[in-house]
């Protein structure tokens, strides 16, 4: 009715019901479209992605436990996972106001943060791949060398593959669409956190909680 009201000197004479029927496809004046989005379908799509979040924390500890055999390696794979969303997010609470391009929390975004904890445990599983490689190789070695030499080992494909991924990405973002920016940009953020919590998040969690229990038993 307020748009109705405000519109009035152009609308020749149209009435309000004219102004609002939806079932006349041929008209060129009034209302064309309208879609209302429910308290009731947001609050199912939070809880969705929630639990789609939570959900992929749990496979992943699960996965690892099952690769690793340790609830170790499981427990830094997923503190990094959680840090790498919570950073994202923050980053995005943070800068939406200012952002010249649309930054809404939908799907889309969802989909962005479940692509990066793929991301970043593809990263953390390469690394614990070479500290198990290297700690049966190398028998007569103390862990924490075992830890220092598979990080030192991998630092360089880390890097490589996050700064091949990132090219593509700020690509995309440079010359895409304004409506697959925010896209993008929760990605490009992902990778860059990604890369360093598999590196200086997981491992050092996995090592520190492996050493209080060597610890405790001796």
């Amino acid at each position: 009715e307020k748009l109705f009201n405000g519109l009035q000197p152009y609308l020749d004479g149209m009435t309000y019901d004219a102004f609002v029927d939806l079932s006349d496809d041929t008209k060129q004046t009034g209302l064309m479209q309208s879609d209302k989005v429910s308290p009731t379908i947001a609050d199912d799509i939070k809880q969705a992605s929630v639990w789609a979040v939570l959900g992929s924390l749990i496979v992943v500890f699960l996965y690892i436990l099952f690769r690793f055999k340790r609830w170790q390696y499981s427990l830094g794979a997923v503190v990094a996972v959680f840090h790498d969303v919570l950073i994202v997010l923050g980053i995005f609470s943070l800068t939406y106001k200012f952002m010249p391009f649309n930054m809404e929390i939908n799907q889309a975004f969802i989909a962005a943060i479940l692509t990066v904890i793929g991301y970043s445990l593809n990263d953390t599983v390469v690394v614990f791949d070479r500290i198990r490689e290297f700690f049966n190789e190398h028998t007569g070695w103390k862990f924490d060398r075992v830890v220092n030499q598979s990080l030192s080992s991998t630092l360089s494909r880390t890097l490589n593959t996050s700064l091949t991924t990132l090219v593509v990405l700020l690509a995309i973002f440079i010359f895409g669409g304004d409506s697959i920016r925010g896209f993008m940009f929760a990605l490009i953020v992902g990778v860059i956190v990604g890369t360093y919590s598999s590196l200086f998040i997981a491992t050092p969690i996995m090592y520190d909680t492996v050493s209080k229990l060597d610890d405790k038993k001796k």
